[in-house]
């Protein structure tokens, strides 16, 4: 699978308060579930390892639509709203931030022992995916978090993400099972995070003779290495190769701005709402306090659903359905977001009942917007903003509070401040060390 595009992600630190965190784990159910019943289990995996896709359902769920958080919280927010029913959707999250990620190993023989997956294989692949971008590609970011994503067809993609704190970015990397030949020549779905320069990528398929070169230097023993060596020249700098993928610049100003948004694609989705929300909300979904507002959110639920990827060049265009965290570009609304949630759950219930009348009612929304974005007029960018503060009513916290150690945690935080510090997070097969045993920091 050769890469998709890549993307800028600003580097930010903080919790997503419980209010939020809450709610996106049930919207991301609930948003799987829709992705299962029309499309099935191995689309959710294909549009997880698309980096657009993946940023534009963080900022539709109300997290800040372009920091690097979007990674760890909307892989966060699936593994717990998963978690509960997993085997119902034959789809599983293992992994995550941290310590999180040394964990995989135990979770996968959990899963495996009542579901039958391949646990030694999906073991293996979260190995080597992590291992290739922190051993074969050198590009200045060291990973903190690892998500393993898996079908019970033992189908799977990684999403994982290394920082580089000098340069206050992030970098996010894509797999996908579907299609990989190869875990070390150009196997990544998508690498998303800012352009470093020139950088070694032994994953590159003109590196072939290289990696040949270093598996024969290896297996001649250390003599031969350094006569190499000592009989290398001087080298010229190696030439910046130019990007030919899709970029994604996510900025670093945290404001949304009319810069980030294709306003013809918001007006699109809002006249879709105006024209089909009276006739096939009122009738199909039985919801009579359903809003304008509602029907504009859920619009923009259905074009995460049923959009095609060039439709998600412009993630922040999504940060408008909901609001965001941080109130960029305007608070959230809990009204909105929890009648946003009852009419996608309704929805889909009755959908696995047989009565698919109210998702395809949803479903249509999509279709209309891009029918209507080539004609439609509306607000300016500016309007639409100010008319979301005017609507806001409590500004709930933005951070959770700092989170409170025990005596025998902090305890083991300060034997853990006594280790020798880790250049590298210890993500499954990354240390030789103790190779086959249990890792010490899962359970």
């Amino acid at each position: 699978m050769a890469r998709t595009g890549s993307a800028d992600l600003p580097l930010h630190s903080g919790r997503v308060p419980d209010w939020l965190a809450e709610r996106m784990a049930r919207m991301s159910r609930v948003l799987v579930e829709a992705l299962v019943l029309h499309y099935g289990r191995h689309e959710v995996l294909r549009r997880l390892a698309h980096p657009f896709w993946f940023q534009s359902l963080g900022a539709v769920m109300g997290m800040d639509w372009h920091s690097s958080g979007v990674t760890t919280t909307v892989l966060g927010a699936l593994k717990r709203g998963l978690t509960p029913g997993g085997r119902q959707l034959g789809l599983y999250v293992v992994g995550g931030k941290g310590v999180q990620a040394r964990r995989v190993p135990d979770e996968l023989s959990f899963i495996g022992d009542r579901v039958g997956i391949d646990a030694p294989t999906l073991l293996r692949a979260s190995r080597l995916t992590a291992r290739v971008d922190s051993a074969a590609v050198q590009d200045g970011f060291e990973l903190y978090s690892h998500s393993l994503i898996l079908a019970d067809d033992n189908a799977w993609a990684v999403v994982q993400q290394g920082m580089n704190p000098e340069a206050r970015q992030a970098r996010r990397y894509h797999w996908l099972s579907e299609g990989l030949s190869s875990f070390v020549e150009e196997p990544h779905a998508a690498i998303d995070g800012p352009s470093q320069g020139v950088i070694v990528n032994l994953t590159d398929k003109r590196a072939s003779r290289t990696r040949a070169a270093l598996v024969e230097l290896v297996s001649q023993g250390p003599d031969v290495v350094t006569g190499a060596l000592r009989r290398q020249l001087p080298q010229p700098a190696p030439r910046p190769v130019t990007p030919v993928l899709p970029h994604l610049q996510l900025p670093a100003h945290e404001e949304v701005t009319h810069e980030d948004v294709l306003l013809r694609r918001l007006h699109g989705t809002l006249a879709a709402a105006a024209e089909q929300g009276p006739r096939d909300f009122a009738e199909l979904l039985l919801t009579p306090g359903v809003g304008p507002r509602t029907v504009a959110a859920l619009a923009s639920v259905a074009e995460v659903l049923h959009g095609t990827p060039s439709r998600f060049t412009d993630p922040a265009r999504f940060s408008l359905a909901q609001g965001g965290k941080d109130r960029h570009p305007f608070p959230v609304r809990l009204d909105i977001y929890d009648e946003t949630l009852r009419v996608m759950r309704a929805a889909v219930d009755a959908a696995r009942l047989g009565n698919d009348e109210r998702l395809q009612a949803i479903r249509e929304l999509d279709r209309q917007a891009r029918r209507l974005e080539a004609v439609a007029t509306g607000p300016s960018f500016d309007e639409l903003v100010q008319a979301g503060w005017a609507d806001a009513g409590e500004l709930l916290p933005t951070d959770a509070p700092p989170r409170r150690f025990s005596r025998s945690s902090g305890a083991r935080r300060a034997r853990a401040s006594r280790s020798p510090p880790r250049s590298q997070l210890e993500l499954p097969g990354l240390s030789e060390e103790g190779a086959g045993e249990p890792s010490p920091h899962s359970g």
